[in-house]
């Protein structure tokens, strides 16, 4: 799943929209995977290599030389299999993979400059698609007001259209929840200050 240049656009007039009501920052980030750790598939293909040889010793009478070469062919064929994103990322339970998806929420939420906004009021819309994790992260002057439970109906709106497969609609759908919600704690000042970029960063 990916976004067009339409959905991008379609995206970030959402976002401009949102902000028209709030003096709150609205950014959005959507990550194909939050992980690119290949320790565990490597460290399963090295068990299984290793292992290998011991069954066809016991199995079979194959000289030293083809064994060893059937392990190394074994090595590099399971690599290449296991480090494909989607079962690498199956490998993991799932518990691990919201945690290490939280932990990319929260380091976007740095990266992004969602928390050096005037007021605090900044409020970051992460999905990772790998992982299945939507959460909406907001910055300490919201969330002195706003409990993180009160997110849920954007979170919900996000991923029923990611189910099914309208990323951008939940995105749109996401931003405009949580616009009427800034808009009722934090409403417009009239000042007219944009502090952060009306865009979705793909990473």
């Amino acid at each position: 799943m990916t976004l067009s240049a339409n959905d991008r656009k379609r995206i970030a007039a959402a976002i401009h929209a949102a902000e028209a009501k709030t003096s709150g920052e609205i950014v959005c980030v959507l990550a194909q995977n939050s992980s690119n750790s290949t320790t565990l598939p490597i460290f399963i293909a090295a068990i299984a290599a290793l292992a290998l040889p011991w069954l066809l010793v016991a199995a079979t009478n194959w000289a030293v030389e083809s064994i060893l070469s059937l392990q190394i062919l074994v090595f590099v064929l399971l690599c290449i299999l296991l480090c494909v994103p989607r079962i690498r990322t199956a490998l993991v339970p799932r518990a691990a993979r919201r945690a290490v998806a939280h932990r990319a929420a929260m380091a976007q939420f740095e990266i992004r400059g969602v928390a050096r906004t005037t007021e605090r009021t900044g409020v970051l819309v992460f999905v990772s698609l790998a992982e299945r994790y939507a959460r909406i992260v907001a910055d300490e002057g919201i969330a002195a007001r706003v409990p993180q439970a009160q997110w849920q109906g954007a979170v919900d709106a996000l991923t029923a259209h990611m189910r099914d497969g309208r990323i951008a609609d939940g995105f749109v759908a996401a931003i405009e929840a949580c616009g009427n919600e800034l808009a009722g704690h934090f409403p417009h000042t009239g000042a007219g200050r944009d502090e952060l970029p009306n865009r979705i960063y793909l990473i």
